[in-house]
């Protein structure tokens, strides 16, 4: 038998109202705010992702998964969902209306070590707003996955919005300047990762997840201490617009993002010690992957993460019930019964009969399984009569079904 890869995970019939479920109250939201769905391809040229995550994340040199087509062109799985899209607003001249608001669910692939809720393959749903310098962008992108992570089921004390500035490039160099003298100051106790990061890419240590270096980064030096004046105005607007919208926050110094085009505003959603969602401001990408300068907002959520997250919560996902098995007594009612079926689905209602050869009993058995709220059955009677008798499974009441009117009477019933 071959195996599924390590690293992926099917998604199996028994799960698949979890997805919709999550899948469906993305897209509502989505429509409320007016944000446009977009599809990229699954793969890209890998100079694309190397130009706009940079040459030294973690994400490049241990997860990309990079390979030459027969050309000898290098190509690129997704590994983020930003990078895609920031390419097709610039290569399709997207930026003619502004504000341009898009969202994304899509497969990404990263070869990392397979964890809870995190594969190699994994799903992301994501929103890239694109347009506008103001706070009220942050705000805007903010307000859209509180609403989404509360629609879902995250609700109450438990759900923590942790935010952060790490300002702009000018102000963030002053203080890379000092973080990595700290960083060199306590090189002999950091991991080989932060040990490289030190001088690679200094910010990208505080994301470490090592239990040693995060004691150490405890009194490191703090971006906010480094802000320019605009950095720090911007914040501020962002915290007081939240406090408008009634949308609590924790103030998070150390938080940062593990990508390099993020500036100032960084944020995550947090229950439980669970990142559910992350994002932030990425003002420079747009230039430069070559499109006109364009401050732009985004946030992206793994629905594995979130799924998980969600079950862990006590959240349950219902299970839509179909509507109408109508099952054959005897095969000359089989015909009728493939007949009833074509008119409730015409309708618009879920319904099905026996394609096996089942008998009687193993008909009404499967039915149950699969949760129909009703059965219609057929025999020869019922054909003679036109007069159909449909049950409703939850408590056994009986119902008249003419046969002149199927869809009229079930519909009055259920």
């Amino acid at each position: 038998m071959i195996n599924i890869p390590k690293g992926t995970k099917d998604m199996l019939p028994a799960d698949s109202h979890k997805w919709h479920a999550v899948e469906a109250v993305a897209r509502s939201v989505a429509r409320r705010y007016n944000v446009k769905q977009i599809r990229t391809p699954v793969f890209e040229s890998a100079e694309l992702y190397l130009r706009s995550i940079g040459d030294e994340p973690d994400i490049v040199n241990k997860e990309m998964y990079i390979f030459e087509d027969k050309r000898g062109r290098r190509l690129a799985l997704r590994p983020e969902g930003t990078a895609g899209v920031v390419r097709s607003f610039v290569e399709n001249n997207l930026g003619e209306t502004l504000p341009l608001k898009v969202f994304y669910i899509e497969s990404l692939y990263r070869y990392e070590q397979p964890q809870a809720g995190r594969y190699r393959e994994h799903h992301q749903f994501g929103a890239e707003f694109f347009g506008s310098p103001l706070p009220s962008f942050d705000i805007e992108i903010i307000s859209m996955a509180h609403d989404f992570l509360r629609e879902i089921g995250f609700d109450g004390d438990g759900l923590t919005l942790e935010l952060n500035s790490i300002g702009c490039p000018t102000c963030r160099a002053e203080y890379n300047k000092a973080l990595r003298k700290f960083l060199a100051d306590n090189t002999d106790k950091l991991c080989d990762d932060c040990k490289r990061r030190a001088t690679t890419n200094p910010l990208r240590a505080l994301d470490c997840k090592v239990k040693s270096c995060r004691e150490i980064y405890k009194s490191a030096p703090s971006i906010r201490d480094h802000l320019c004046d605009d950095c720090k105005a911007h914040h501020k607007a962002v915290t007081d617009g939240l406090d408008a919208a009634g949308i609590s926050y924790t103030e998070t110094p150390d938080l940062v993002r593990g990508l390099d085009y993020y500036t100032r505003t960084v944020f995550e959603f947090v229950r439980g010690g669970l990142t559910l969602l992350g994002g932030g401001r990425y003002d420079g990408l747009c230039e430069s992957l070559g499109g006109k300068p364009t401050p732009c907002v985004g946030f992206g959520c793994g629905l594995e993460r979130l799924i998980d997250g969600a079950e862990k919560s006590g959240i349950a996902f219902e299970r839509p019930a179909p509507d109408v098995y109508v099952a054959a007594q005897c095969d000359g009612a089989r015909g009728e019964c493939a007949r009833i079926v074509r008119e409730l689905r015409g309708g618009g209602l879920a319904a099905e009969t026996d394609i096996m050869g089942k008998s009687l009993k193993a008909q009404f058995k499967y039915a149950d399984r699969q949760g129909y709220k009703y059965v219609i059955t057929l025999g020869e009677s019922e054909l003679e009569s036109g007069v159909y008798t449909a049950k409703r499974m939850a408590d056994g009441a009986t119902y008249e079904i003419r046969k002149t009117d199927v869809l009229g009477d079930v519909r009055r019933i259920i």
